[in-house]
């Protein structure tokens, strides 16, 4: 991919900049104890134990989950529990979201699961194949694609016929409520406008909606967030001090790709860094702080992941 091309280039030339060293002063506090079980200053100033941490940070992405008011809220918790592996509590507030009012909702719900590669809750997930809304038909035989089941290949095969007769030498011969829908020009431009407006889980896990409502409250800046997620692949202590001055960037997008990297990174001080992300101003980085916190506080175990079908 040309982003792995230009990958030297833009860790040299972005992560260099001054503006991913710590702008956020008032967000300091004392150097964290050694002791990972020892309490944590937050940004409000009232020390924390790691289990009033691990409290709060669930309660934050459960009640993302819940904000009738705000799809765009339970979009991006949605994005942050994508995060979480094959996690069983954050798989069942995943699941719980197969059934929201919001077809962008129901949406990022499957695209979620197929970043857990949780194929736990494959079953479930297929009850989606027959979603009264095309777009999350196909997205769910998509993923479900990726993660080795073709149960929604009729849907796949539909969307590759267009407007022409649908193919009846399928595989597996089923054929799903959305088949005929599929094959209308007025669904397959809602597909190709959605992913057309950067509506897929983006580079370090923001879901539909999440990256663009980043970019519109002035931040989002693609190719330092790219350049995170590259080198946080490589768990080094220099990785770990940029990550570190990352996470108090000026940009949103920055810090919550900075703290996506630092999950994996488990002693105090990134403990510290990421409960401080708890109070961030932008829900997407307090929900991917929230969720990158628990699994580097050890309350969220992270299996090896089983890898998507090439």
């Amino acid at each position: 991919m040309v982003q792995r091309l230009l990958f030297c280039g833009l860790v040299s030339v972005t992560l260099a900049q001054p503006a991913l060293k710590a702008q956020q002063p008032a967000q300091q506090t004392s150097t964290p104890s050694a002791d990972p079980d020892a309490a944590i200053v937050t940004a409000d100033d009232h020390p924390k134990s790691r289990a009033e941490l691990v409290t709060e940070a669930w309660k934050l992405l459960e009640d993302a989950l819940v904000d009738d008011k705000h799809a765009e809220t339970r979009i991006q918790g949605l994005a942050a529990l994508g995060t979480m592996g094959s996690d069983a509590r954050a798989g069942k507030m995943i699941v719980a979201a197969y059934e929201d009012k919001d077809v962008d909702v129901r949406t990022a719900a499957v695209l979620a699961t197929g970043e857990t590669r949780n194929h736990a809750l494959i079953p479930q997930m297929k009850k989606l194949l027959n979603d009264p809304e095309p777009l999350v038909a196909f997205t769910t035989a998509s993923t479900l694609w990726k993660m080795g089941d073709h149960a929604g290949e009729d849907l796949l095969v539909a969307v590759v016929d267009g407007d022409r007769k649908a193919s009846a030498n399928l595989i597996h011969g089923s054929m799903h409520e959305a088949n005929k829908e599929l094959h209308d020009p007025a669904a397959l431009a809602k597909i190709g406008a959605m992913q057309g407006a950067s509506m897929l889980l983006g580079p370090f896990g923001f879901g539909i909606t999440a990256f663009e409502y980043i970019k519109r409250n002035g931040g989002g800046d693609s190719p330092r967030v790219t350049a995170i997620e590259e080198i946080s692949q490589s768990h080094t202590p220099a990785t770990r001090r940029e990550l570190l001055g990352a996470v108090t960037d000026k940009d949103p997008g920055v810090r919550a790709a900075a703290a996506k990297g630092l999950r994996s990174f488990r002693d105090a001080e990134v403990n510290h860094a990421l409960a401080m992300l708890f109070m961030d101003p932008k829900k997407p980085v307090r929900f991917s702080g929230a969720a990158a916190y628990l699994i580097s506080a050890g309350a969220v175990v992270l299996p090896r992941p089983v890898p998507l079908n090439p």
